[in-house]
């Protein structure tokens, strides 16, 4: 199984209305590949089956998305979350921890 592979099997096990971060995802890897894991989720070809709009940055960023980030913004929002100023609100009870 590739990086990405392995990458994409961690996203399904996010629940709708939680959130990871590009560093959760690379640490549960065993990893600091911190930017391979984006590089991944950019590249994800079955999005949003496969859901890396739930990948957001560290301080609780939206971050950035293949099909633009107010696309990103709206699934996440269709899925029950807050976003404010560009960041999830209440970043903490949202986080999905591995």
């Amino acid at each position: 199984m590739t990086f990405r592979d392995n990458c994409y099997n961690l996203l399904m096990q996010i629940p709708k209305g939680k959130v990871t971060t590009y560093k959760a995802i690379a640490n549960k890897l065993g990893s600091k590949a911190y930017r391979a894991v984006g590089s991944a989720m950019k590249n994800n070809p079955n999005a949003p089956q496969v859901p890396c709009h739930r990948v957001v940055k560290s301080d609780g960023s939206i971050g950035e998305y293949a099909y633009g980030k107010n696309k990103k913004i709206k699934l996440l929002k269709d899925e029950g979350l807050s976003i404010k100023g560009g960041k999830i609100v209440d970043f903490t009870a949202v986080f999905y921890e591995f």
